[in-house]
Parts: C-alpha cells; sequence; structure tokens
C-alpha cells in the first residue's frame, strides 16, 4: 500500500530542520519528500493538518519484564505503550527473571516479541552471566541470535579484571558494551542525592562524584581496550568533563540519558513519594540543568525513556525499601517536548537524540526521514495540552511521576513499516 501524508511538518533530525511538505511511503520504506502537497492518485492521503512528523523514537533501555515478571509488564502491554507513545523500535534490556544471558532465552524473548509487539524488538543480552559479574556470556554466539549490545543494566562490574575480558573479547567483535556509571560501593543503598534535601528528610545519599569515578573507571577500560561503550544514564555536571575528554582524545564513547533526570529533580520527591524513586537518584536542578545543556550540544547523544515497570506493592513501601524505576514509554514523547517549548532545544535537536543517534549508535536503518528508510513514523502536536491520568496508560504497571501533571505533546498516530499500530482515540 502506498501512503501519501500531506500537510506536514517534517521533522528531520539529520538535516537538522523543519520544512512544510509532504511524503510518500511505498512498501513500508519512504519513497520520496517534497516541499508540495498535492495528493498523489494512486495513494492513500494522510492529511497532517500542519502537525509534526517525525522518525519514530527509538527508546535504548526498555524493561520488558519476560520472561519471569510478566505480570509487571509483558511484550504485549509494553509494545501496545510504546506505539501509543511514538516508540517504534524498543532495544529491551535484559535483567530479567533469569537474565537473558543465552542464545535459547534470547531466541525465547525474540519469538514472543515478535509474535506481541506491534513495534520493532530489538534484544539486548547480558554481559556477564545472570549478571552477576563473575564470567562474560558468549558474546560471538549471542551476537549470532541477534544481540543488538551486551550490558549488565544496573549491575556494576566489580571486578575490574573481568570487565577488562569481557571489553576485550566485545572489542574484537565489533559488539557494543552498555554500562551504569556508578561507583558501587559510595551508591550502595542509596535512595537520593546527597545535600541538604536528603539529609532534612533523613534518606540515604551518594554523592555526584560516584557517577564521574564510576565513568572514570570505565573510560579508563575502553582507552586500554579499544571497546565500543555506551554510557546508560549521565545524570551529573561533575561527569560531564570526564566525558567530553574522552570522546575529544577519540574513544568509541556515547553517552544517554533518561527522561526523568532530564526533566525532574531532587526536590519532586517532596514528601516520599516513590514514584520518583529512580536509580541513580534524581539529581539537584544544577545538575539537570547541566544535562540539558549536554544533550542540546550533542555532548550526551541519547534520550530514552529507562523503562522500568514495578507493580504496586513494590512501589507502596517506605521510600528507602521501595524498588527503583518508572515507566516511562508513554510518557517520554510529553516529557521530551517540555525541553523544546522551554527553549533548551529545537524539535531536530531533541529528535536527534530521540531516534537518529541511537539507530546510528547501533546500526539500525531508521531514525531518519530520508528516501529509503523505513517507514517508521510518528505524527503528533507538539502543542496538545493534557493533565496526565496513570490509569490510562497502556502499561500493566502504573508507576509514573508524572500522574496529574500538566502536560503539552500528544501522539496523533504511530506508523511502523507503513502500517498505522497507533491512532489517537
Amino acid at each position: 500500500m502506498t501512503l501519501h501524508f500531506i500537510n506536514a511538518q517534517l521533522v528531520d533530525p539529520e538535516a537538522g530542520k523543519v520544512t512544510r511538505g509532504s511524503l510518500i511511503v511505498r512498501n513500508g520504506v519512504i519513497d520520496s519528500l517534497s516541499a508540495d502537497s498535492i495528493p498523489a492518485q494512486d495513494a492513500r492521503v494522510v492529511d497532517c493538518g500542519g502537525r509534526f512528523l517525525a522518525p519514530g523514537i527509538v527508546d535504548l533501555g526498555v524493561k520488558v519484564c519476560e520472561p519471569g515478571e510478566r505480570h509487571k509488564e509483558s511484550y504485549r502491554s509494553a509494545g501496545l505503550a510504546a506505539a501509543a507513545g511514538g516508540v517504534t523500535t524498543m532495544l529491551t534490556r535484559p535483567d530479567t527473571t533469569p537474565a537473558i544471558d543465552s542464545p535459547e532465552v534470547l531466541e525465547f524473548v525474540t519469538r514472543r516479541a515478535n509474535e506481541a509487539a506491534p513495534v520493532n524488538v530489538i534484544p539486548m543480552a547480558a554481559l556477564t552471566k545472570g549478571r552477576a559479574g563473575q564470567e562474560m556470556t558468549e558474546i560471538g554466539f549471542l551476537m549470532d541470535a541477534g544481540a543488538a549490545a551486551f550490558t549488565d543494566c544496573d549491575h556494576v562490574i566489580t571486578n575490574t579484571k573481568v570487565f577488562s575480558r569481557a571489553l576485550s573479547y566485545a572489542a574484537s567483535l565489533g559488539a557494543l558494551v552498555i554500562a551504569h556509571p556508578q561507583e558501587p560501593v559510595l551508591s550502595a543503598g542509596a535512595a537520593a542525592t546527597s545535600g541538604k534535601f536528603a539529609s532534612l528528610r533523613g534518606l540515604p545519599a551518594v554523592s555526584p562524584m560516584a557517577e564521574r569515578m564510576g565513568l572514570d573507571r570505565d573510560i579508563a577500560l575502553i582507552e586500554m581496550t579499544g571497546a565500543r561503550y555506551h554510557a546508560d544514564q549521565i545524570t551529573t555536571a561533575r561527569a560531564l568533563p570526564a566525558l567530553e575528554r574522552a570522546k575529544r582524545n577519540g574513544l568509541d564513547i556515547t553517552a544517554g540519558v533518561g527522561i526523568h533526570h532530564l526533566t525532574l529533580n531532587a526536590l519532586d520527591v517532596a514528601d516520599y513519594r516513590t514514584f520518583f524513586k529512580l536509580k541513580p537518584p534524581l539529581r539537584d536542578e544544577d545538575d539537570r540543568l547541566a544535562v540539558a545543556e549536554a544533550v542540546a550540544s550533542g555532548l550526551i547523544d541519547i534520550i530514552c525513556s529507562m523503562h522500568t515497570p514495578q507493580d504496586e506493592e513494590s512501589k507502596r513501601l517506605p521510600f528507602e525499601e521501595a524498588a527503583s524505576g518508572a515507566v516511562g514509554l508513554e510518557t517520554l514523547l510529553p516529557a521530551a517536548l517540555r525541553l523544546v517549548h522551554a527553549g533548551t532545544m529545537d524539535l531536530p535537536t531533541l529528535w536527534r537524540a530521540l531516534s537518529l543517534n541511537p539507530a546510528k549508535r547501533l546500526n539500525l536503518p531508521g531514525g531518519r526521514l530520508q528516501a529509503g528508510a523505513p517507514a517508521d513514523l510518528v505524527l503528533f502536536d507538539a502543542d496538545a495540552p493534557f493533565v496526565l491520568d496513570r490509569a490510562t496508560l497502556r502499561s500493566k504497571s502504573r508507576n509514573t511521576p508524572f500522574d496529574g501533571a500538566r502536560m503539552q505533546g500528544k501522539v496523533l498516530q504511530t506508523y511502523v513499516a507503513g502500517n498505522c499500530v497507533f491512532e489517537a482515540p
């Protein structure tokens, strides 16, 4: 089927501009773009009404709780949430029960995802067996089975020799390693970022330097091994100079940040609101502003949802005991648009971090508005206001810190390979 999107504002992150025009899709790929909006005779016309049409979001680091905790999130529910949020490709984390650390488990989740989810699902695999940090997985076999990258998620490998060997082996195969930069002893048990607020609340806290120390160690190992490396979350101003030096010195390093650390700060915890308990914990406003500026400048490459479903029983606990994490697939786009409305960055810059850069880092064909690219698209109204009600979320778990928040920006339609997988009611 041929689709012709007319009267669209085309967001092109590669060219860095927004242009008024039209886009034709044939056989699941983008066929052509033009400045006019005269409907093609052989196509089904989609009148965008002057709304924005952009590449679908490529979300690096989504937790889907299959196998092991399907009651928190399944591939079906995560896929529906992703489609409603404009996410057309999910890169899923291996922090399941059991961990995705063998080709057999990887093939199982890949099959489940392809059967259940309406969006593209590309799994990542664990870097060490059981994510225990003791013995590396069979990286070559897992790559052959389709693993896009290797990560132990928020489990920091404390044994530097094991980590260096895993990085060396990954480097020999060209595999991407994703790590969580934290000094594990300093950050153990922390529920907040150290400072006056944490002291007044009596919460166990961690210094922002723990992130800097973890990143410094990892950078030294990248320099030693030549590995391809991605830091899953850089959330503090203290870590930015080290990241900038590593990039300037030519190391193969990229960095990401979760949307919650870009749009919330430590004070949002307020009276021990556990939906705001994240890992790493929310930072001070100065850190948030510094990190947002680093995204705008390109120093931080990728924005992700860091979607981490937790059920009510895991969150309705005292703050120190509550599980960390928040869902983010459906709220990623309107939350990210806060950065645009605040003047921190423009839409092409935002989409570079949401779509183009993650696709490039993982050697995926998406994230672009150009002929021959997959027709994974999101049509959205950047200005539509609404109040978020977590009861309406499609995730099985609804642990969002944005419950009751006033937001601006709605997904109208989502397309995967030219097929409409979501349409706003």
